[in-house]
């Protein structure tokens, strides 16, 4: 037998109890076939020297926005601004090389690092010089947009009103002033969207290929085709056109936006009432592209503090008559949303941040299992931001997924805590109360909402820390080798791929990654900082920027059996 790929000289840490660790690595047909002896004395069409460095199982992001974070590395990138007037010196300058009706379109905007205030719309017009300019808020759930855009959406208007589950907040003058949030943010994109597909399949390729560079090799997309989260209705079809074009480098799972769900008349035996045409559901797909759970938002962000809690928030400066959020729709509505949605086949991933939300969500899904039980689904809790002491207990009896996001703790956690109190941070973005319960936590980032890389965000999952390096919620700190599981084998279990892939052993796809340091054996505090070396996705070499990967002669005697590295230690 000729392996694809044979890796050699390796600390393997294959994250399988029953054999944690390897020294050799073999792959055939985009599959692991054997581990050392099995496969050491083998000869390969292709080999990985790993030269003594760590090799784990490819991580595998189970809660991001692709094609909107390539979107944004061809955008105005406004993250850095500190003050209001930086915001809008970097629009004046930006807009200088633009036609002079050329949209102004910028990401990363986060009023906390602005002192609290967002930008206003006047002093957005003087800096576009009379352009349209959108500017998304980091956390996706509002942007600030000037004059022409809030015009064109009717929104100076007399006796117009906010749509329902949004706000178009208003100044002291009564005016609105730019601000838009969560549904009110369709007033812009009904302006822009749809993209054209290859706009998307660009972005998707420009995402996925970062992706490599820290080895992501299996991404889920939370929420494509409709809402304010889509780019165009026919999103499945540009995700189709970047892997037939090459431009998607990664395994990508895609969740369907519930607006995009329409009435359907199956056979009444059949109790599918709502979904997409021929019946596409959870599921459907390969490997490499497939469709996950149904997108349902049930509330906002906590940056924004729209999320919908229960006790008011620390504070809300800019939405005083809402202080402890809000819903996206009627609660009644919603909820016969997820029950509509759990019946017709699919797996619900319900958007709920605040602990109200959280309460509405478990609802539904209890609900949801009586009407019609569905033994083996997994629905999911998106971000479970806020999750009460008395909710644990649910979520088990309930086998509901949990997926927060633990990147959030240094980017936001500043803001987060001032938002929530003492009290509420510590039962803000769990994990290890998640995981005594034996849920299968994946790792997440939301990226673009706050930087994605899995090892920073595996730190995070350890320290707990604020960017200011304040402890938050330092109880439901875990080993670095249980964060590894949740960014790998976790999220696995959580998108519907367990056993298939998260660990390295014979049979899971061969998707892996090299690295310059063994994460358990690193200082807590320098887990962010270790580098990929290579990324390997079904054993194709798709990251080698050193050269590890050789293709030998065909002819002579097999490669000898790699030299066994150093032992690794299980010292988390």
């Amino acid at each position: 037998m000729r392996l694809d790929l044979l890796v050699r000289n390796a600390r393997v840490r294959t994250l399988d109890p029953d054999r944690p660790t390897a020294h050799t690595l073999g792959v055939l047909h985009g599959r692991i076939v054997g581990l050392d002896d099995e496969v050491a004395g083998l000869p390969a069409r292709r080999v990985l020297d790993a030269g003594g460095a760590t090799v784990l199982p490819g991580f595998n992001d189970a809660h991001c926005h692709t094609a909107w974070f390539g979107l944004t590395l061809t955008q105005l990138d406004v993250s850095t601004a500190r003050t209001a007037d930086e915001v809008y010196a970097a629009v004046a300058a930006y807009a200088e090389n633009l036609a002079p009706d050329a949209w102004v379109i910028g990401a990363g905007l986060d009023h906390n690092r602005l002192g609290g205030a967002y930008p206003h719309r006047d002093a957005l017009d003087r800096a576009a010089d009379g352009r349209p300019v959108w500017l998304k808020h980091t956390s996706g759930h509002a942007c600030v947009v000037n004059t022409p855009v809030l015009a064109a959406a009717g929104a100076l208007d007399e006796g117009f009103r906010d749509p329902d589950g949004g706000v178009v907040s208003r100044d002291a003058g009564g005016r609105p002033d730019g601000l838009l949030e969560e549904t009110a943010q369709r007033l812009v994109q009904r302006q822009v969207l749809p993209y054209p597909v290859e706009t998307v399949a660009d972005a998707v390729g420009a995402a996925t290929r970062h992706y490599l560079t820290e080895g992501i090799t299996s991404f889920t997309e939370a929420g494509i085709g409709g809402g304010w989260i889509g780019h165009t209705p026919v999103e499945l079809g540009a995700y189709q056109r970047a892997r037939e074009t090459g431009r998607l480098h990664t395994r990508a799972q895609l969740m369907a936006a519930s607006d995009v769900l329409h009435p359907l008349t199956a056979h009444a035996d059949d109790d599918i009432t709502l979904g997409l045409d021929l019946g596409l559901r959870t599921g459907f797909g390969d490997d490499r592209l497939s469709l996950g759970p149904v997108k349902i938002f049930l509330d906002g962000s906590l940056l924004g503090r729209t999320a919908a809690v229960t006790d008011p928030f620390c504070g809300c400066p800019h939405n005083e008559e809402r202080p402890t959020g809000y819903f996206q729709g009627d609660t009644d509505a919603m909820t016969d949303l997820v029950v509509a949605a759990h019946r017709s086949g699919w797996t619900v991933a319900a958007h709920a941040i605040g602990d109200r939300a959280v309460d509405l969500a478990l609802d539904a899904f209890a609900r949801a299992r009586e009407e019609r039980p569905r033994p083996g689904v997994r629905h999911r809790i998106e971000h479970a931001g806020v999750v009460r002491p008395d909710q644990l207990a649910r979520f088990a009896a309930l086998d509901v997924v949990p997926v927060p996001q633990h990147n959030f703790l240094h980017a936001f956690g500043d803001a987060m805590a001032a938002a929530l109190g003492p009290e509420r941070t510590a039962w803000s973005y769990r994990m290890k109360s998640f995981t005594d319960l034996g849920l299968p936590v994946p790792g997440s980032s939301d990226r673009p909402v706050a930087p994605g890389a899995p090892l920073p965000a595996i730190q995070s999952m350890v320290t707990r820390l604020t960017g200011t390096g304040v402890p938050y919620g330092p109880d439901e700190s875990i080993p670095v080798l249980a964060a590894l599981h949740a960014w790998t084998e976790g999220s696995a279990l959580a998108t519907g791929f367990g056993g298939r892939k998260g660990r390295l052993v014979p049979g899971q796809l061969a998707d892996l990654i090299v690295l310059d340091g063994d994460p358990v054996r690193t200082d807590p505090d320098r887990i962010g900082a270790i580098r990929v070396l290579a990324t390997v996705v079904g054993g194709d070499p798709v990251h080698d920027p050193h050269g590890l990967i050789r293709t030998p002669a065909r002819s002579g005697p097999p490669s000898p059996p790699a030299t066994a590295a150093a032992p690794l230690q299980e010292n988390a």
